[in-house]
């Protein structure tokens, strides 16, 4: 029997995939749906990845991408990206595994239109006592659009002085776009501090009007207040040259969003 035979197709059944295309999952390379990439970070080390990925809808139907991380004691890994690809589905999903006082920093965006449906999963596992994870992810979706995001935080029982926390954002441009959201802790220790937070809604309208007030174009406002909120998961990058240009980036990909 072939490998390939044997894995398992994720259909929206699965937790992890609730949100999921299930038109494109049933069709799509099944391999493709389970393989892994590994990240590798040495005890006390730091490793970064950023990235930026604007596909058009003439690229293949959909994606998967699915890594493994394991941060070693002491280590940091910090992971930035922004997802503006306008395919039929595309889905980013990490799972990392935390050491003792290791670090694991997220800054994610997902910038969609048409009928695009975008997606972050991320699986944070504080095995060793004193590991921190911070997780911030921001959604702008336009047109038919979906943006997703699935966190969950596993703190083991020996995990004590555990920070973990996640913050989950989303702003429709459009009556027609949705976010969905779904966070969860998993939690066996009892010295720890956890927390996540979730709103959905539409641009802040008082603050547009407060901002046109006072002389600013209304175009010019929205787009001020969608920079500043798409800003907050690049917030955390140290160099400010590589926060300042995937920011440019994704504000190209706003300009063709009705703001």
């Amino acid at each position: 029997m072939p490998e390939t035979d044997a894995l398992e197709r994720p259909t929206t059944r699965d937790e992890a995939w609730r949100y999921a295309d299930s038109a494109w999952l049933a069709q799509a390379p099944v391999d493709w749906l389970n393989h892994w990439g590994t990240v590798d970070v040495p005890p006390g080390e730091t490793k970064h990845f950023n990235a930026f990925h604007s596909a058009g809808p003439q690229a293949s139907g959909g994606s998967v991408h699915r890594t493994r991380v394991h941060v070693g004691a002491g280590g940091r890994y910090e992971h930035f990206e922004i997802n503006a690809s306008h395919i039929e589905y595309s889905r980013i999903e990490l799972e990392v595994t935390l050491e003792e006082g290791a670090h694991f920093e997220f800054g994610a965006v997902t910038i969609g239109r048409a009928n695009a449906r975008q997606e972050f999963v991320t699986r944070v596992i504080h095995q060793a006592p004193g590991a921190t994870s911070n997780q911030v992810v921001r959604a702008v979706q336009g047109g038919q659009s979906t943006g997703n995001y699935l966190g969950r935080i596993e703190v083991a029982r020996d995990a004590q002085k555990t920070d973990a926390a996640q913050n989950f954002r989303a702003i429709l441009l459009d009556r027609g776009a949705s976010a969905n959201a779904k966070p969860e802790l998993e939690i066996f220790a009892d010295d720890v501090k956890c927390a996540h937070g979730a709103a959905i809604g539409q641009l802040d309208q008082a603050a547009a009007y407060y901002m046109a007030a006072r002389g600013i174009p209304p175009e010019a406002a929205r787009k001020l207040l969608v920079q500043a909120f798409i800003a907050d998961a690049l917030a955390a990058i140290d160099d400010r040259r590589i926060a300042d240009r995937m920011l440019e980036r994704a504000l190209e990909q706003l300009d063709a969003l009705t703001l």
